[in-house]
């Protein structure tokens, strides 16, 4: 795209082409033009009689204009869509917690809410190391099973 307000000279980068073609041109270039730029820039009117001068803000802008402008955009953080993906899959986790029995909710209660280590669970629960690991691992695969019927 040529610089806003200028349009290219197509009978320049086109020598060959006919004269409806090079009109075709212009009027797809100038529009290109209204819709990225005229219609997303602010408008000043000058009122000589009035002595006065209007700013008429836009009501949307382009990003190419945005750009042209040097503007900064912020890193928003987290999207949408990974923010409802987080929320529909903790939802989901809360479901499959309710189907573990008491024994079982309060092993991952432990160690993975109150960040406890395996050897403080055996200790809490008055059984072997090995068994809490292997009781992790055991809860921990129901749950995915769970989790991939969903």
């Amino acid at each position: 795209m040529a610089k806003t307000g200028r349009l290219p000279d197509f009978r320049k980068m086109y020598p060959e082409a006919s004269e409806e073609v090079i009109e075709v041109l212009r009027e797809t270039e100038r529009k290109m033009q209204y819709q990225e730029y005229d219609l997303k820039a602010e408008r000043t009117i000058i009122d000589q009689e009035a002595q006065q001068i209007r700013v008429i803000p836009s009501r949307e802008d382009s990003y190419e204009r945005l750009v042209e402008q040097d503007v900064q955009f912020l890193d928003e953080g987290e999207q949408v869509e990974d923010q409802v993906l987080r929320k529909v899959q903790c939802e989901m986790l809360h479901k499959a917690l309710l189907l573990l029995s008491d024994e079982e909710e309060e092993l991952i209660r432990l160690l993975f809410f109150e960040e406890r280590t395996e050897r403080e669970v055996a200790e809490i629960m008055g059984i072997y190391h090995n068994a809490v690991h292997k009781q992790k691992k055991r809860i921990l695969r129901k749950l995915k099973n769970f989790l991939k019927k969903f």
